[in-house]
C-alpha cells in the first residue's frame, strides 16, 4: 500500500484537548516546506462536541469521513469505560477491513479494544489504565510500559504527550524520516523518543503497609538488594510460611514478591546509573543481578533500553 494521505481522527464526547491537539499539529498544515495531509475531524453527530474542558469544538464531518481515510485515528475520551455506539465501533472495524491503517493513544485504545481490533494482538495505553485494559480485553497483551505497539496495521500508544510518539512513528514508517524529523522539528520536539513510558515515571510500589512484619521485612531489602533475595528468605524473616507471606505480601502491595524486587532493582539501578559513574557491571552487582548482561536484559525488557543509552538520556553527573 503507499503510505498514507488522508487522515481521519474520530472524536467522541468529552474527547482530550490535548490528544486533539497532538493529531490537528503532527497532519494539519506545516507550511510549503513539509507536504500536508487531506486531514479531518469527525464524529457520530456532527455539530458542537463536548471536551474534557468543558469547551465545545466544532466537528463538521460525520462517520462517513472513516469510510475512505487511509489512516484512522481513535482519540481518548474521558468517558472511555462506557463503550462507544455501535455505528463507531462499526465504522473503525469496516474501516480496517478495507486495509486501512488505525491507531490510538491513551485511552483511545479502549475503542479499537471494543471493537475486536485488537484481539490477539500487543497493545499499550496510558499506564495508569493498562490493568483495567488487560481485564476487560484477556485476548489482548498489554504492555503498559510501551511508548507505542506497532502490530502492521493497528498501532497503539501511550498515554497524553506519548501521542507525539505515536504520530511521529506513523509519519517515520510511512513516510520516511525526513517527513517525521521535518515535522518535529517543526514542533520543537524530539523526532525520537527512545524506551517507554515506564522510565518517565515513578515505580508504583508501596513505600510502606500496615503490616508491620511485612514494613521490616521491605526496608531490609532495599538494604540488601545485592543479594538473591528469594522469597523463601523474605518469608522466614517475616516469621511465615512462604505461600502465607506472598499472599499477605500481594494483598498488602498489589503485586507478587518477585514482581516487587524486580521492579526496585530497576529503579535502584536507574538512580544509579543517573547518579554515579559507576561501572554497568558494579551497578548490576549492587542490585542483585550476576553480570551486566543480565542488568541489561532485565533493562531492555523493561525499559525498552540498554543501560548506558538510558545513563546518556538521564545521567545527573558531569
Amino acid at each position: 500500500m503507499p503510505p498514507f494521505a488522508t487522515v481521519a481522527a474520530y472524536v467522541p464526547p468529552a474527547v482530550g484537548m490535548l490528544a486533539v491537539g497532538i493529531v490537528a499539529e503532527v497532519f494539519g498544515p506545516h507550511g510549503e516546506a513539509l507536504p500536508g495531509f487531506d486531514f479531518a475531524l469527525c464524529t457520530d453527530r456532527p455539530g458542537p462536541v463536548p471536551t474534557d474542558l468543558g469547551v465545545p469544538l466544532a466537528v463538521t464531518h460525520g462517520l462517513d469521513r472513516l469510510a475512505s481515510a487511509d489512516l484512522v485515528i481513535a482519540l481518548p475520551w474521558a468517558d472511555f469505560r462506557t463503550p462507544p455506539p455501535p455505528s463507531v465501533l462499526d465504522a473503525l472495524s469496516t474501516a480496517y477491513e478495507r486495509g486501512a491503517l488505525v491507531a490510538a493513544h491513551c485511552v483511545g485504545t479502549f475503542a479499537l479494544a471494543a471493537a475486536g481490533l485488537l484481539d490477539g494482538r500487543r497493545a499499550t495505553t496510558h499506564w495508569r489504565f493498562a490493568d483495567l485494559l488487560a481485564d476487560r480485553h484477556p485476548r489482548i497483551t498489554v504492555e503498559p510500559d510501551a511508548l507505542y505497539i506497532d502490530e502492521g496495521r493497528v498501532v497503539t500508544g501511550a498515554g497524553a504527550a506519548a501521542g507525539f510518539d505515536l504520530c511521529l512513528h506513523l509519519l517515520r514508517r510511512e513516510h520516511g524520516a525526513a517527513m517525521a524529523n521535518g515535522v518535529a522539528r517543526d514542533m520543537v520536539l524530539p523526532s525520537h523518543r527512545d524506551g517507554g513510558q515506564a522510565q518517565y515515571l515513578a515505580a508504583p510500589v508501596p513505600e510502606s503497609c500496615r503490616d508491620e512484619r511485612l514494613t521490616d521485612v521491605l526496608a531490609w531489602a532495599r538494604e540488601n538488594l545485592h543479594q538473591p533475595l528469594p522469597v523463601a528468605e523474605l518469608a522466614r524473616r517475616a516469621l511465615m510460611s512462604k505461600r502465607s507471606f506472598t499472599r499477605r505480601f500481594t494483598a498488602a502491595t498489589g503485586t507478587t514478591p518477585h514482581a516487587w524486587l524486580r521492579t526496585l532493582r530497576l529503579s535502584s539501578a536507574e538512580e544509579l546509573l543517573e547518579t554515579t559513574d559507576l561501572p554497568v557491571e558494579e551497578i548490576a552487582h549492587r542490585v542483585g543481578y550476576g553480570s551486566a548482561a543480565v542488568l541489561r536484559e532485565q533493562f531492555v525488557r523493561r525499559r525498552g533500553i540498554p543501560p548506558r543509552s538510558y545513563r546518556r538520556s538521564f545521567t545527573s553527573t558531569p
